[in-house]
């Protein structure tokens, strides 16, 4: 547990740090953030745990004290299997009530986090939203407080109108303004400053598409007094699939299902109107019924000919281009609907997934009869890592619809199933995890008989 807390402080250390956030914040961070772990350690827990306690059984021989007063293995797992079945039906309410009221949390809680001291978070090397009209890139900075800037670019933004309408690009910049205030306050050396505002008339508009003027010094004064007083708790992001539960979830599916379908349908209907058929009139001449091998254009005077070679080009080439812009539309309205459909089948595939992987755990335990943290530990991060893998590598699959995203929401518990049937079996009839007797003595008789002076069957009352 304490592992993977550690880990999700680690993925998110860019977005608390240099923040200044009080211990009750972070706190409240990790309070959030912990139940949306329980998919990632509630089976591994499982899986070492039954390792571990039917392994140490079998290493004490406990198991053959049981066997040797009548009690088998089905009837020493049976407490545990009832345990099981009643953790699974708690982690499935767990996963539709409680994962999904961690994520809103944390989730909101994590956007306000990074809206305070949008100063302090200037990234090197990427673009960086201060207010609601920047963006600041910078490739370096130094200095004890990371005032001193090197390569700047700024896009700039206007409210009501789509598009960066300003570019500033600078040589070199620095941040004057203290921490707490609510100017940010930046110097900029050696630059440029274009704007995209286009004039309104049309014969100055060609002669000037674009502003553009140097500096060798300009300041910038960016009020970010809204951003500095930023509510922590405040509430309004609610939509994200990993937020809602089972019936939530079901509505939303139905809906985003019905709205790609119509953008389907409109999209068809829409190429099916660009092409013109109903009003296009092509006359074909008239001729007796026979069998025409020929070119299908024959059929066409030349002039329409003509007509229908160009036609078919320009519509060819127009729907190409409309197909390419909506390609974009459909594939992302596709990724969301795949990544509702798994948020639904993975509460119940978790709940499952405890089961089954018990079944892994215990016989495979009895099985290699070790205890302790030692080889138990090892199989079960083995078992839990190609588990986790199988299941990663099937959703990112399933987002654009590569597989289908039902089954690969299942796919690695399905994977796990036969596995836990094998070793049941195994454990059950006292048996090892593999067996070949059934080739190896064969094929020692048929060498026998083929070599019968070789000595590398022979027992050991012959070599000695």
């Amino acid at each position: 547990m304490l592992i993977f807390v550690l880990q999700a402080i680690w993925l998110y250390i860019k977005e608390l740090a240099g923040k200044d956030l009080d211990l009750i914040t972070v706190a409240k961070f990790l309070f959030y953030i912990t139940p949306t772990l329980i998919p990632l350690i509630l089976p591994l827990t499982i899986l070492l745990s039954s390792i571990m306690v039917f392994g140490n059984f079998a290493e004490n021989y406990e198991f053959a004290a049981m066997k040797s007063t009548g009690i088998s293995l089905q009837r020493a797992m049976s407490g545990l299997s009832i345990f099981i079945v009643g953790l699974a039906i708690t982690t499935f309410f767990f996963s539709n009530n409680v994962i999904p009221w961690a994520e809103y949390n944390s989730y909101n809680l994590r956007k306000n986090i990074a809206k305070v001291k949008p100063a302090m978070a200037i990234a090197e090397g990427q673009f960086n939203q201060i207010g609601e009209s920047f963006n600041i890139k910078v490739s370096k900075k130094s200095g004890d407080r990371g005032q001193f800037l090197d390569s700047v670019v700024i896009h700039q933004s206007e409210a009501n109108k789509v598009g960066n309408f300003t570019t500033i690009i600078a040589n070199k910049g620095e941040l004057v303004s203290a921490e707490n205030s609510n100017v940010l306050k930046l110097i900029l050396f050696d630059g440029y400053y274009y704007n995209d505002t286009p004039p309104k008339d049309i014969q100055e508009r060609r002669k000037e598409p674009f502003l553009k003027s140097a500096f060798e010094k300009y300041t910038m004064n960016i009020d970010l007094s809204k951003l500095n007083e930023v509510d922590l708790d405040d509430k309004a992001y609610d939509d994200k699939y990993s937020m809602l539960n089972i019936s939530e979830l079901s509505i939303t599916t139905d809906s985003l299902a019905k709205a790609r379908q119509n953008t389907y349908t409109d999209f068809s209907s829409t190429l099916y109107k660009r092409t013109n058929i109903e009003t296009l009139n092509l006359t074909v001449d008239t001729k007796e019924a026979t069998d025409f091998t020929g070119n299908v254009l024959d059929l066409f005077k030349t002039k329409r000919q003509v007509q229908v070679i160009e036609y078919a080009i320009n519509a060819v080439s127009s729907t190409t281009n409309i197909i390419n812009s909506k390609e974009a539309d459909l594939k992302t309205k596709t990724i969301l609907l795949n990544k509702h459909i798994m948020a639904f089948h993975e509460k119940f595939a978790l709940a499952i997934a405890c089961i089954i992987l018990f079944f892994v755990g215990a016989p495979l335990g009895a099985l290699i009869r070790k205890g302790g943290l030692g080889l138990p530990m090892v199989i079960a991060i083995v078992l839990f890592l190609t588990y986790h893998f199988i299941g990663i590598f099937a959703k990112n699959s399933a987002k654009d619809s590569s597989i289908n995203p039902i089954i690969a929401t299942w796919f690695s518990t399905l994977i796990m199933l036969p596995l836990s049937i094998y070793l049941t079996r195994r454990a059950t009839a006292d048996r090892g995890i593999f067996e070949f007797d059934h080739i190896t003595i064969p094929l020692k008789n048929w060498i026998s008989k083929r070599f019968p002076n070789s000595k590398l069957f022979k027992s050991n009352d012959e070599t000695t």
